[in-house]
């Protein structure tokens, strides 16, 4: 069984991994808006309107 030493794993710099959280939410609020985006047009084609 292989063993990995501890020396032997870089660690990524301490401003990736900040940027990977931020891009990764990003990612999730922009497809959201797009899913409820898509939703609010189906709604309006089907007739349903606030007014």
């Amino acid at each position: 069984m292989a063993t990995v030493d501890s020396c032997e794993v870089k660690s990524s710099p301490w401003y990736k991994r900040p940027g990977w959280l931020l891009s990764i939410w990003f990612g999730r609020v922009v497809s959201l808006a797009i899913v409820a985006s898509l939703l609010k047009l189906a709604m309006y084609a089907a007739g349903m309107r606030t007014h």
